[in-house]
């Protein structure tokens, strides 16, 4: 794809996260994204080798059954969606640790397509409920869920005007050949700047300005680390892209990859470190 395409449709899809995100309630909210993240694990299966529509939408029907039990038993303090958000953080450092050997399991067997699709669940599942828990936290939760998506795509796009311009040292060549180290500094560089930025507006005192860079800078690494992880899984599974659906840009999958691990990482790191 042109590098036109993908800007013009970049442009276009945008706005939209940003008036969802400061517009709708945080029910509707959850609704809309539950839907959007489905459609990411639809184009999951194809990661597991699992090409039959039946079996795929049985995994997307337990995904939202699992969601519609975890609202239902969040109760007033969300307690649900706050455990299973830590146990998302959790696994974001097991992959980690898991992205140093560079593969995946091998063997196209029950066992492993059972796997991957767990894996799947356990990078959408957290990010939702890191979302619904974000989002509700009154009178700025619409603030701080926008700017844990800003941390994202600021991150995206500093690292690849960095790596662009400066990128000499290859940061996982056998993953994703195009990233580099310094990429990565220079979306660490910019989201710090972000954070600076944003901070009048998140209903914080400049004196917790360094816990907030801190958990920028975290959140920005924990972004690569999903972008990665989605990289590994499209090698290992032949694919360039998770899908179609925007022009230049892939599938649903392919632009929900950094943001599934950054929320949990997110909202845990947030309430750590009492921002």
């Amino acid at each position: 794809m042109s590098r036109r395409q993908r800007i013009t449709t970049a442009l276009f899809l945008a706005p939209l996260p940003v008036l969802a995100v400061l517009l709708l309630p945080t029910p509707w909210l959850a609704a809309v994204v539950a839907l959007v993240m489905l459609g990411g694990l639809w184009e999951w299966t194809r990661f597991a080798g699992i090409a039959e529509p039946l079996p795929r939408a049985a995994f997307l029907a337990a995904n939202a059954l699992l969601m519609a039990a975890l609202v239902w038993a969040a109760g007033p303090g969300l307690f649900t969606l706050k455990i299973v958000s830590l146990v998302g953080a959790a696994w974001w450092l097991a992959v980690l640790l898991w992205l140093r050997r560079g593969r995946f399991a091998a063997d196209d067997t029950p066992r492993n397509r059972a796997l991957k699709l767990l894996a799947g669940s356990l990078c959408v599942l957290p990010a939702w409920c890191a979302l619904g828990w974000l989002h509700s936290e009154d009178p700025y939760g619409a603030r701080w869920t926008l700017f844990a998506l800003l941390i994202v795509w600021v991150a995206d796009s500093g690292a690849y005007f960095a790596g662009t311009k400066w990128g000499r040292n290859k940061l996982a060549p056998s993953i994703s050949p195009g990233k580099s180290w310094e990429g990565v500094y220079g979306g660490l560089a910019a989201t710090a700047v972000l954070a600076v930025v944003a901070l009048p507006f998140l209903g914080i005192g400049w004196g917790q300005l360094p816990a907030l860079v801190l958990v920028t800078l975290v959140v920005a690494g924990a972004s690569v680390v999903g972008d990665l992880f989605e990289s590994l899984m499209k090698r290992h599974s032949g694919v360039k892209d998770s899908g179609d659906l925007f022009p230049g840009h892939g599938g649903m999958m392919d632009r929900l990859d950094s943001i599934l691990a950054a929320l949990p990482v997110f909202v845990v790191g947030k309430a750590w470190l009492g921002l």
